[in-house]
């Protein structure tokens, strides 16, 4: 049967949020400053990126056969996955327990939002800071609070050595220096 001749279908697939849920019975907790880079991202989807995408597929669909119109074509599947982003960013949003770590009393521990400097079983001294699952970012040093590094320095002080099991097996750090 020729392909001119077929319906298509202009329904949606739904697709599941590019990123799993959080793990069972783990709070999503996160800065104010990682709550804010969530509600800016979700603006700029809504106000600037999904606008000009709409825009276009709508022109698109003007030009006729949307078969293989690739504007079309691309612009619904990147409407999709704006759209599929937009959702998440929202259950984590509607989600998220704000801490604030400049409200943290007990500046001698590391709790959550504390920037931690600790020494590795080789000596070298690496600075990380402990954040929200969906606001760490490697290049910043931040690392989520769920981490097996994290969860180790928690609640240390500084001259606390502590443990990490890894892949290699278990390391001792000792924290240096905590700040908030």
């Amino acid at each position: 049967m020729s392909k001119a001749f077929t319906k298509e279908d202009d329904t949606e697939v739904e697709l599941d949020d590019e990123l799993p849920d959080l793990p069972g019975g783990v709070t999503n907790y996160m800065t104010p400053e990682g709550l804010q880079r969530l509600r800016d991202e979700f603006r700029n989807l809504q106000q600037d990126e999904r606008p000009k995408i709409v825009e276009t597929v709508s022109w698109a669909a003007g030009n006729g056969d949307r078969s293989e119109n690739g504007d079309y074509i691309y612009g619904k599947k990147r409407l999709r996955e704006i759209d599929r982003r937009m959702r998440f960013l929202l259950k984590r949003i509607e989600s998220a327990e704000i801490v604030d770590p400049r409200k943290q009393t007990d500046k001698t521990r590391a709790f959550f939002g504390a920037t931690v400097t600790y020494l590795n079983a080789a000596g070298e001294e690496k600075m990380v800071r402990i954040v929200g699952i969906d606001e760490a970012r490697s290049e910043f040093n931040e690392i989520s609070w769920i981490s097996p590094v994290a969860r180790a320095l928690l609640k240390a002080e500084a001259g606390d050595e502590v443990e990490v099991r890894t892949p290699k097996g278990i390391e001792r750090l000792e924290v240096v220096k905590i700040a908030y």
